[in-house]
């Protein structure tokens, strides 16, 4: 099987320097999906018969008829298309560029009517002689009943199609249009992205389909259940290259309208959903392997799934501007620049698993998405959930030493409990009618959809064993290969395989175990009580007054696997099934006890007063008999609990109090991210200081040990999640002013400023010294970082400068650089919200930010047609510090302004800061004094 790269010129020595092998061993998780389209309605061009179909600013349907409804009516199915499509990379007389189209679809009727629906968006059609959009005929010797009128609902993104007699049950047809639309820069559909070369601008043809923009590039039926087969030709100037899903059959000069153009055609896809669908049109290169080559990885995806890969070649592209981390196009996956390529002059540790886990999930999609598909939205987890865990699996075969399976609970399982723990959170399976509009699937691409998905089959893997699991994965796999699927269809195979297997004992059936952790939002807080044995559960919600609201079947109760051990022994698995139990040998009074060992439960765990002390003692006294994954695991579930008012906050500093002994990467991890919701409500108090005095003597020792491992800073750390701890221990010494710290990070800086093209700062380091020596410098120190900026060709190293221009401490340079983030020739679309969002992350440019966004949101939101991932990005990171009555006040004037504005973005981010800023408020006032008074104990 043959297998390519394509990279621009550019940026191609990255590869060529590597090789395709080097490549593979790169990492991450694209967590958070999200699509950028722009609203921009094309204009009917006078003169021509051509009618526009545009998107919908508002959601609700105004009627009962068929053509109101978002979803396709059940009469219709697909069985192929033929598709030619010709982007213009050039731009017409009025300035824009464009693409033209034909295509036909041949489907069959399964229920008798005498209307068509087809998804249409943002296209204009050429009318027939009859003036209609399309033209019907039968297939197989039949005829079809003539069309009455043709229309578009431009609400549900519908051409109608009315007849004037019935189409027959079990009988073919072919439905056949032509259109143009604009090729614009939104993201989404069939879009273009730039780039300069030598300084000439080049323009790149390219697509994102997912979730509902493949008919945004031609009309056809839009939901993941018609999967058809598609026949695709692409017209393209000479001098490029047209890639598909499917290999290329050849290309052929052609002359239109005086122009000569490459008829490139490609083999027919499987079938499958339109989501997959992508083309390119380019002047890139490729690396290409040997078609008897085989990829690491691949062969990993084989014999894990017992499944062969489908199809007969499988390209890997990076385009210059793409909203998401990477999809998963059957044959042809697209990604960002930053996900695919790796140079280790330039990118850190954590670029390379950026690199590794992106591909590896993406390489999982091929099985999970591609080859079997969820019916319908509401079941995306089933997508993206296996996906992101199955990719530390990959990552993990692929590069053993990395650990990356341990990097598993703070990157998913903990980011979910994030969000989970909010009344705002929802279930990972809905009801498909819950899941009805494009902004509605939009929102669906969500840490819960990932990150939970990606915890939750962790936990039955771990039940189950990894062997039943991958056994019952196979089944599924080839079951219901080339088709759809509910949760249920998975529950029901993993079953069967238990059933066959003896030494398997489940307390209950596979789907009352799970439907429990899909079909109700949230998890529990386990509370084992050591001096009675006995054990209860309850929904766990990080803010205590917080009211749920949304009913569940289960009354918000799980069946919980429960490992544990006691004073170091393992001492195996208990289920808890009730929401109140007794485990006579849980009872001990003098032996510490750790529940959920390794994390690997979705659950947190809180004890009584006296199994907390024996914890905190032994974590003084020997913590390495603690495993490490629960040493991270005791600090990130006290400082969640006291937020939570379950426990008092000085038992969740204590668990810090060790940490002048730690040299472990997760722990201090683990301690680092929850210390920082400390720094974010006492950065502007007079907490700051004492906190700043504490960690210092916590971190001393942690910097001091690396710089002595590593020579003084000139080498690197052996093992590979030290590598990343010294970055823990150089950024928490630079922000608690352990001497020496900001001087290093300085002198790096000016070293590089006097030799621009030898950077010598150590790839690993960058994001902490650019941050601190652009916080401790000047305007001279901020223009270099983004002179470096405008001149990188390596988007990893774009990356954290734009992170570390963010860092400045001077007003006027931070307000500037918000006005050079949203013009779009100094920084691109898709890095429109990480600046704003780095620059919220700074004390100074928090409140510049909040003044900024709502004076502009409209502005900066309207070019994406999915507005509302990105409003609700920079309402998450914008509002980060708010924990104020008179920020408080400010944000629920905010959501009432959105609310009476024509965007249809929906309040639930708004609605998620203010239920966050209240409960800030009121653990702040409750909290403060206590926090204060431990802090300066602890001075003495």
């Amino acid at each position: 099987m043959g297998k390519g790269f394509y990279i621009s010129k550019p940026v191609g020595f990255v590869l060529f320097g590597l090789g395709a092998g080097a490549v593979l061993t790169i990492f991450a998780l694209s967590v958070v999906y999200a699509q950028e389209k722009r609203k921009n309605e094309v204009n009917a061009i006078d003169g021509t018969h051509m009618v526009t179909t545009a998107a919908p600013h508002r959601t609700s349907a105004p009627s009962n008829e068929p053509w109101d409804k978002y979803r396709l009516p059940d009469a219709l199915l697909p069985e192929y298309y033929n598709v030619t499509l010709w982007p213009r990379l050039v731009p017409d007389e009025q300035g824009m560029y464009i693409f033209t189209g034909k295509s036909g679809v041949a489907f069959t009727c399964v229920k008798e009517t005498d209307l068509i629906l087809i998804h249409s968006n943002e296209l204009n059609f050429t009318l027939t002689s009859e003036m209609h959009h399309a033209k019907l005929m039968g297939l197989g010797g039949m005829s079809a009943p003539a069309i009455l009128k043709t229309w578009f609902q431009t609400q549900t993104q519908f051409m109608v199609i009315q007849l004037k007699g019935n189409l027959q049950v079990g009988k073919s047809y072919w439905l056949y249009m032509e259109f143009r639309g604009e090729l614009s820069d939104d993201l989404g559909g069939f879009y273009r992205s730039e780039y300069t070369e030598n300084g000439v601008k080049k323009v790149v043809a390219t697509t994102q389909m997912q979730p509902t923009a493949a008919r945004n590039a031609f009309p056809c039926f839009d939901e993941p259940s018609m999967k058809a087969v598609f026949h695709l030709t692409l017209l393209h100037p000479p001098g490029t290259v047209a890639l598909s899903n499917g290999m290329e059959l050849g290309a052929e000069n052609i002359t239109i309208d005086n122009q000569e153009v490459l008829r490139t055609r490609f083999e027919p896809t499987e079938k499958m959903s339109t989501y997959l669908l992508a083309f390119v049109v380019s002047e890139f290169t490729n690396i290409r392997s040997s078609p008897e080559a085989n990829i690491l990885i691949r062969i990993w995806g084989q014999n894990y799934y017992n499944t062969t890969y489908p199809l007969s070649k499988s390209d890997q592209i990076a385009l210059p501007d793409f909203a998401a981390g990477a999809m998963e196009n059957w044959g042809l996956v697209t990604y960002r620049e930053l996900s695919l390529f790796y140079d280790p002059k330039v990118s850190s540790n954590e670029d390379k698993e950026w690199v590794v886990t992106v591909i590896t999930h993406e390489l999982a999609h091929m099985w999970f998405g591609n080859l079997v598909t969820m019916r319908w939205w509401n079941d995306l987890w089933l997508n993206e959930g296996f996906a992101s865990y199955v990719s530390y699996l990959g990552a993990d075969y692929a590069e053993p030493t990395w650990n990356i399976k341990d990097l598993m609970v703070q990157q998913q399982v903990q980011r979910a409990f994030g969000v989970d723990a909010l009344v705002s959170s929802h279930p990972l399976s809905s009801r498909e009618d819950e899941v009805i509009t494009p902004d509605q699937i939009d929102q669906l691409f969500d840490t819960i959809t990932y990150s939970k998905g990606a915890a939750i089959l962790r936990m039955l893997s771990e039940f189950l064993t990894e062997s039943i699991f991958a056994k019952g994965l196979h089944n599924y796999l080839h079951e219901y290969a080339y088709s759809n699927t509910v949760y249920t269809d998975l529950w029901k195979k993993l079953q069967e395989v238990v059933d066959a297997d003896s030494s398997i004992q489940l307390p209950a059936s596979i789907n009352e175990i799970m439907n429990r952790w899909i079909l109700q939002m949230g998890f529990p807080v386990v509370t084992i009580d050591t001096r009675t044995g006995s054990i209860t559960q309850q929904h766990f919600l990080i803010h205590p007054e917080a009211v749920v609201d949304t009913p569940s079947e289960y009354n918000y109760e799980w069946f919980v696997p429960i490992t544990w051990m006691k004073s170091g022994s393992n001492m195996g698995q208990h289920w808890l099934l009730t929401k109140t139990a007794s485990y006579e040998p849980m009872k001990t009074d003098t032996d510490w006890l750790l529940a959920n060992l390794n994390v690997t439960g979705y659950y947190r765990v809180n004890y009584d007063p006296q199994n907390w002390e024996r914890l905190l003692a032994q974590l003084t006294s020997d913590h390495k008999v603690i495993p490490v994954l629960n040493r991270g695991q005791i600090i990130d579930d006290a400082f969640n609990l006291a937020r939570a008012e379950i426990i008092n906050i000085t038992v969740a500093l204590r668990t810090t109090k060790y940490l002048y002994e730690e040299k472990e990467y997760i722990p201090w991890e683990s301690a680092i991210r929850n210390l920082e919701f400390l720094f974010l409500v006492f950065d502007r108090t007079e907490v700051y200081g004492p906190l700043q005095t504490y960690l210092r003597k916590k971190v001393q020792p942690l910097f001091d040990h690396f710089k002595e491992i590593t020579s003084n800073w000139t080498q690197k750390p052996p093992k590979y999640l030290d590598q990343y701890n010294q970055i823990n221990a150089i950024s928490m010494a630079c922000k608690t002013r352990v001497k020496g710290c900001s001087e290093l990070a300085g002198m790096w800086y000016r070293q590089w400023m006097k030799n621009p093209d030898a950077n010598p700062i150590p790839p690993n380091l960058k994001v902490t010294v650019y941050c601190n020596a652009i916080a401790t410098g000047g305007v001279e120190e901020w223009d270099f970082g983004w002179q470096m900026f405008k001149n990188s060709t390596i988007s990893a190293e774009a990356e954290k400068l734009l992170y570390g221009l963010s860092c400045t401490k001077e007003t006027w340079l931070l307000n500037r650089y918000l006005g050079y983030s949203i013009d779009p020739n100094l920084i691109r679309k898709q890095d429109v919200t990480y600046a704003i969002v780095y620059i919220a992350g700074n004390v100074i440019g928090q409140p510049l930010v909040w003044d900024f966004f709502r004076a502009n949101w409209e502005h900066i939101t309207k070019d994406f047609d999915d507005g509302s991932f990105f409003f609700g990005r920079l309402i998450q990171g914008i509002t980060k510090k708010f924990s104020t009555e008179f920020e408080l006040q400010q944000l629920q004037k905010f959501k009432e302004d959105i609310a009476a504005s024509s965007f249809s973005f929906g309040t639930q981010p708004i609605e998620q800061a203010i239920e966050q800023t209240k409960a800030k408020i009121k653990w702040i006032s409750e909290n403060k004094a206590q926090v204060m008074n431990w802090l300066i104990e602890q001075a003495d």
